[in-house]
């Protein structure tokens, strides 16, 4: 039910948010004022009437998602939050961009009560909105009923001229067109104007058309008239095969007498005389700083109990359902808590002994595995999944209005695919995965690292891991790509060294629910380990492992392999055990390795052996961490080049007999 408030008292809502959002940058000496100022209005009418959240019950599932995909205006968001009742005071306001304040420069989910995702880097809450829209499609397929619609809610998404430059704008919006995500709502903030200056320095798009293109609802408004804005929205609400982009048309900084529909407001403190003026000319005390009036406070306040009241009923909605659909209530529950089986293992596939595979081979099936263990799994491909080996079997594929199935179908479009995964993620209920070549990591490299930042668990397939996939090239042999994602904080990079060890990945990657995990798989087939005779594939779980050594005791030669370069200097090693004791290391994960107590680490890895080995086909930049100072690496720092794989193997040193002539020249 909507607040009944007035013209004018609408007004004034805006008015506060505007007032909030310049005291704040003000104060800081550093923001962003114009988009705030500029999308107060429809804030305001959007927050008040139309929101479905709570503050008393901020993980309530069926809430409402607002993202704010200009996350430069984050003020706007805070201004919000504050207003309707989060923990959020004005002091915390006032501390915009300060050292320990909970309102950072840009809006970080699990840091400030309320902010659904972290953003910031333009056009990534447009790819997480399109996620947690079809996040939202696919539960009320799976669970709701005749009688109870469990899950029935919008996202609404605040994005700018900024935000639909960029390209993973037009992949997201694409897809979410293509899919009639109806139940997602953009509003567009048209004010032309960028950080340079007007927006035709750069583009002349018709957004209009270029939306029509993507099977959307375009509506146009002047989004500082309350009943256009309010007429738009429950316009866009009704639509029941699209979704809707609501164009409106803004101004900058609206209110400031001298810098409003300037490029200086976009991302400039107005200044402290500008604040006085600005004030005077929208009827706020100039005098006060973060004011909010009485009048608007009860406004909220009133709308604060009226979500309470819903989110409870969706309570006692959800234990009559539970009570009826036991099956679908477990269901539900161990999806929205993100429960997984404790025996994993057990449900892995047996990898026949004197056989060979691909790592992605062994996936495949792996995956087959993890889906019956765990029905909340779903995942897909940016157009690879035959290559990728990563459809679920015996489950659908997402499509226009079937959201029944387990595999997405995300196009030629890592960015989009990376930034969807995303907002699967965040928006909750399932545990998702995400595939296509490694290389092209560097297409979705900006939503991995946001994965990281914001802790999500989501699981990357990047088959096709070295120089191995041969005839296609240096432009799809990844090279750099490995060390540039071990150097993102919090990211999980594990390379398997045989079909074993990919299910052993697996395993890991499904444990670790603190961050993304990737996995880095071969095209080319590797011979299945014999764990009847060496250590167990299990051993993954600690990042780095003896798998083999031909003497007791401290070894006069270390070799360490990662991935499928592991059955390269385990038959090198098999050469040099006649002439000394030489021990080899599987290290499939540095993150995992790093994290084992010291006396571990230093017991698989002795500082002291004199000869260190590492091969790994990649670039080498970190393994002087592991092989110290007197070691050497067989790695790849340059490009590759096409050719048969067994060529390039033999052309870059990556054969047994590079590899004992190495040692013995290190032995002297």
């Amino acid at each position: 039910m909507a607040i009944k408030a007035t013209l004018e008292e609408l007004q004034l809502i805006g008015n506060t948010i505007r007032g909030l959002s310049m005291d704040g940058v003000q104060a800081a000496n550093s923001g962003h004022p114009g988009m705030p100022m500029g999308m107060a209005d429809v804030a305001a009418v959007l927050w008040l009437n139309y929101l479905n959240h709570c503050p008393a019950k901020t993980d309530w599932a069926d809430r409402d998602r607002f993202v704010l995909s200009g996350g430069h205006g984050s003020m706007l968001l805070y201004s919000m939050l504050h207003l309707s009742g989060y923990d959020l005071p004005i002091s915390e306001l006032e501390q915009f961009r300060q050292w320990d304040s909970k309102t950072p420069g840009h809006p970080e989910v699990g840091h400030t009560v309320g902010v659904e995702t972290t953003t910031g880097p333009l056009g990534q809450g447009c790819g997480n909105g399109v996620g947690m829209a079809l996040a939202e499609r696919m539960l009320s397929e799976r669970y709701n009923t005749d009688e109870v619609s469990l899950v029935d809610h919008y996202t609404y998404v605040f994005c700018g001229d900024g935000d639909l430059m960029e390209g993973i704008s037009h992949e997201a919006f694409s897809l979410a067109g293509h899919l009639g995500l109806n139940k997602l709502i953009v509003f567009f903030d048209d004010n032309e104007i960028t950080i340079e200056g007007r927006t035709n320095l750069a583009t002349s798009d018709s957004t209009k058309l270029r939306f029509k293109g993507y099977n959307w609802n375009i509506i146009e408004i002047d989004a500082h008239d309350f009943v256009q804005i309010e007429k738009a929205i429950r316009k866009a609400r009704r639509s029941k095969d699209k979704p809707t982009l609501v164009v409106c048309k803004t101004t900058i900084g609206k209110g400031s007498p001298n810098k409003a529909d300037t490029s200086s407001v976009h991302g400039e403190p107005l200044g402290a005389d500008e604040v006085v003026l600005t004030k005077q000319n929208l009827g706020l005390p100039e005098d006060q700083k973060f004011y909010v009036p009485e009048t608007v406070r009860a406004m909220f306040d009133k709308r604060l109990g009226q979500l309470k009241r819903s989110a409870n009923k969706w309570g006692r909605t959800f234990k009559a359902y539970a009570a009826a659909n036991p099956e679908l209530a477990a269901s539900w529950t161990a999806g929205q808590d993100g429960i997984v089986p404790e025996d994993l293992e057990a449900y892995l596939p047996e990898f026949e002994v004197g056989t060979s595979m691909a790592t992605r081979a062994a996936s495949g099936k792996v995956i087959q595995s993890m889906a019956k263990a765990i029905p909340h799994l779903v995942g897909g491909s940016a157009d690879l999944a035959p290559s990728n080996k990563s459809r679920i079997d015996d489950s659908d594929s997402i499509l226009p209005g079937e959201f029944e199935g387990r595999n997405f179908h995300f196009g030629v479009r890592e960015h989009a695919m990376g930034s969807l995964l995303n907002g699967l993620a965040l928006h909750g209920g399932f545990r998702v995965f995400g595939a296509t070549f490694f290389v092209f990591v560097d297409y979705m490299r900006p939503t991995v690292r946001l994965a990281a930042l914001m802790n999500l668990p989501i699981i990357y397939v990047f088959t096709h891991d070295s120089f191995y996939v041969g005839e296609d090239g240096p432009t799809h042999e990844p090279i750099e790509q490995l060390a540039s994602l071990r150097c993102i904080p919090g990211m999980t990079t594990i390379r398997p060294a045989d079909p074993t060890e990919t299910g052993a990945a697996w395993v890991a990657a499904m444990k670790n629910t603190d961050g993304p995990t990737a996995l880095l798989l071969t095209r080319q087939n590797l011979d299945v380990i014999d764990r009847s005779v060496y250590p167990a594939a299990a051993n993954l779980e600690k990042g780095a492992y003896t798998l083999w050594q031909s003497g007791e005791g401290s070894p006069d030669v270390l070799l360490i392999g990662s991935g499928s370069e592991l059955e390269l200097v385990f038959k090198a090693a098999k050469e040099l055990a006649a002439e000394c004791n030489v021990r080899v290391v599987s290290m499939p994960c540095w993150e995992l390795f790093d994290a084992q107590p010291e006396a571990y680490r230093a017991e698989t890895i002795p500082v002291d052996c004199a000869t260190i080995l590492a091969v790994e086909a990649a670039c080498s930049m970190g393994w002087e961490r592991y092989i110290g100072t007197n070691g050497r690496m067989i790695a790849m720092d340059h490009f590759g080049a096409s050719a048969p794989a067994g060529v390039l193997a033999e052309k870059f040193g990556y054969t047994v007999e590079n590899v004992v002539a190495t040692v013995r020249e290190m032995r002297g």
